[in-house]
């Protein structure tokens, strides 16, 4: 069974919507090689995206450490313990890309619903570490905005979903 994904008809079988599928087996030789090296061109994306998480959780590895080695030892402050939530979030995005990336490989389209999670997991990223006294008011406008816009989205792509 495959999730939403991008071109996918409000109606019909998603299945049988061939702009949504980088698959190979079509009459064109032209666009078969072209889709074989899209996919491998995403293997190496998906080995890479490993790299970057693997890099990332020694950095949250390091943080943490350094964190509890400054003085006072042992202990966090405010600032440390966002620092430190700043670092895990971007490693759990890196894995939501990651399980992107392995959805598309799998299944040859892009899942709308997981693409908007990751979105939004990114954006609560950068809420939960802003510093509301050095921003500007428009910019939390804009972040209130576009966490409004992806729930809205996510919500909507949930219920299309249970269809």
């Amino acid at each position: 069974m495959h999730g939403t994904h991008w071109g996918a008809t409000m109606k019909g079988n998603e299945d049988d919507d061939p702009h949504c599928r980088f698959s190979t087996g079509h009459r064109d030789r032209l666009l078969d090689s072209l889709h074989t090296v899209i996919r491998q061109a995403v293997r190496v994306l998906s080995v890479l995206m490993m790299l970057v998480i693997l890099l990332g959780t020694v950095d949250v590895l390091w943080v943490i450490y350094q964190r509890l080695a400054e003085p006072p030892h042992m202990l966090l402050g405010i600032s440390d313990i966002f620092a430190i939530f700043g670092a895990f979030l971007v490693v759990l995005i890196a894995i939501e890309i990651f399980v992107n990336i392995s959805l598309y490989l799998r299944d040859d389209v892009i899942h709308v619903k997981l693409v908007v999670a990751t979105a939004l997991m990114a954006i609560a990223r950068k809420v939960i570490v802003l510093d509301y006294n050095t921003i500007e008011p428009a910019y939390v406008y804009a972040t209130a905005a576009t966490v409004l816009a992806l729930g809205v989205t996510y919500w909507l792509v949930s219920q299309h979903a249970r269809t």
